[in-house]
């Protein structure tokens, strides 16, 4: 099953970026070995954004961040975004959704309750990280 697609939100990037035990940085291994991540560009600002927080100056080195960014850019499936339907309570949450949808991707991994509690959207499975890495077989 190494081809299907992810979407993976913010929090969980940062996450394994963080941290290279747990979850996380297990599917973000596995996006990177198998350049199956999707990316719109909103999506990756939003990234390296929050990802430069001073909050995250004694986790990760700013050395560390910009291979880090390198990598996940590198390995991308890259889509093009407009303006998103509303799809649930945090319009940020809605370009991950349509980032997902423009790629065709097989399920949008989150850890935030808005996008794992959203109403259905027709063509994309919105899961957990555990739940992604069970599709694995991980």
């Amino acid at each position: 099953m190494t081809s299907l697609k992810r979407v993976i939100d913010t929090n969980l990037l940062i996450s394994a970026a963080l941290s290279s035990q747990g979850a996380p940085a297990k599917l973000a291994q596995w996006a990177l070995a198998q350049h199956r991540l999707v990316f719109a560009q909103v999506t990756f600002d939003e990234l390296r954004m929050r990802l430069y927080r001073p909050k995250f100056d004694r986790y990760i080195s700013l050395e560390n961040r910009e291979p880090l960014l390198h990598d996940f850019n590198a390995c991308a499936i890259w889509v093009e975004v407009g303006d998103p339907a509303v799809y649930g309570r945090d319009r940020d949450d809605d370009h991950f959704i349509e980032a997902a949808l423009k790629a065709q991707a097989h399920f949008l991994v989150s850890g935030d309750k808005d996008l794992l509690q959203a109403p259905e959207v027709p063509g994309l499975r919105v899961v957990s990280v555990h739940q992604a890495l069970l599709a694995l077989g991980q």
